[in-house]
């Protein structure tokens, strides 16, 4: 038996889904920003120890995470500032039709730029959603540690363009959207959000995903799947759906 999604029309795949997050898991990781490494330690009450491993009746553990450093994550305009929502609240969702594109960035000095010539040209009408993949794609992006290495970002004019075109949710293979060390201007961040003056709520940023090489370019449907945490950034799960031939 084969279940299918129709969404807006389109008939998607529900099997086989692409999962295009990279996991918290204690080791090796991804890491950005800094952040403490993800954790995790059997909860230890007298006798009792939360590990089958060492002889306890059941896995039961504390986790120690940092959703923005740790692994891919979403978050909302909370994230730099706007009072009175959280990344719970704010997606109301879970489908979007979403689009794919591949971009090298460009070498401008010491920095490396996803320009907005790169980005906004293949961008079509009809998309919710976007994600873009930098390359090369190697899946070393799994476990690089980012902090210090002023990793690629996007110019701010492709985020305004996105906040003009109404879609709501990007998602990047990249730390952020912005320089590592900008001065706290975070200028992709606020274009995205239209942060201040009318800020965009419902729209939401998805860092550090890993698109797999064997997935085309192309319109996909996204399943964006979060930890129901009540703050600025969760831990995410995004899956793609392929449409039915």
């Amino acid at each position: 038996m084969t279940t299918t999604i129709r969404y807006r029309g389109i008939e998607y795949q529900a099997e086989d889904a692409l999962d295009i997050s990279t996991g918290f898991r204690d080791g090796e990781q991804v890491n950005c920003y800094y952040a403490p490494r993800f954790t995790s330690q059997p909860v230890i009450a007298g006798s009792f120890i939360g590990d089958t491993s060492r002889g306890g009746p059941v896995n039961y553990r504390n986790v120690h995470i940092n959703p923005h450093g740790n692994g891919t994550h979403t978050e909302c305009a909370a994230h730099i500032g706007a009072p009175d929502c959280n990344i719970r609240e704010v997606l109301k969702g879970c489908f979007f039709r979403a689009q794919l594109i591949s971009v090298t960035p460009e070498q401008q000095g010491p920095d490396q730029i996803i320009t907005a010539e790169m980005v906004i040209p293949a961008i079509t009408a009809d998309a919710e959603a976007v994600i873009i993949r930098t390359l090369p794609n190697h899946p070393e992006k799994l476990s690089r540690q980012y902090s210090g290495t002023n990793p690629p970002y996007l110019d701010p004019e492709i985020c305004r363009y996105l906040a003009e075109q109404q879609i709501e949710h990007l998602l990047v293979d990249l730390p952020s959207l912005d320089r590592e060390e900008d001065g706290g201007r975070l200028l992709a961040h606020k274009a995205f959000w239209q942060y201040p003056h009318a800020t965009r709520k419902n729209a939401t940023i998805t860092e550090l995903v890993y698109v797999d090489e064997h997935i085309p370019d192309g319109h996909y449907l996204l399943n964006l799947q979060i930890a129901p945490l009540e703050l600025d950034a969760t831990p995410s799960r995004p899956m793609l759906l392929r449409p039915v031939s």
